[in-house]
């Protein structure tokens, strides 16, 4: 079964997946649109990618604030997850993704990627940041 991760951005959407034993994830694509609520070919591509690589489950960063509030962009991305659940039938878990862009940015500076690069890989790394601790509490559950 594989999962698939979304770190849901203002104008981007991160992607990752899962491998088929549901261990590690793997950055896929950012999924760009010019306007903050033009959804319909980001749910288009996420829909297309989910055929392609046999998705059975989608993790949604929940961005909450540091205090534990829900803030403006958790709000749109609960939105975001009834959209998705209905769009495409399938499970979407809220994944709390505080510090995740944090670390994403930690990664590609050791990884010496220059600055002006950075923005194209972000939101994917962050991505593989949310579905691997996903990934991670399933294992320690069992």
């Amino acid at each position: 079964m594989r999962i698939m991760g979304l770190d849901y951005g203002t104008k981007t959407v991160g992607v990752a997946i899962s491998d088929a034993l549901g261990l590690t994830a793997q950055g896929i694509e950012t999924i760009e649109r010019k306007e903050e609520n033009k959804l319909r070919r980001t749910c288009a591509r996420i829909e297309e990618l989910i055929r392609e690589y046999e998705v059975e489950k989608i993790v949604l960063g929940f961005p909450k604030h540091m205090n534990n509030d829900v803030g403006e962009r958790a709000e749109k991305s609960l939105e975001f997850k009834a959209m998705l659940e209905r769009r495409t039938g399938l499970e979407v878990i809220m994944w709390d993704e505080r510090l995740t862009t944090v670390a994403a940015e930690r990664t590609l500076i050791e990884s010496k990627v220059r600055r002006e690069d950075r923005k194209k890989y972000i939101d994917k790394i962050a991505a593989v940041f949310i579905l691997q601790g996903y990934l991670d509490s399933l294992q320690i559950s069992k």
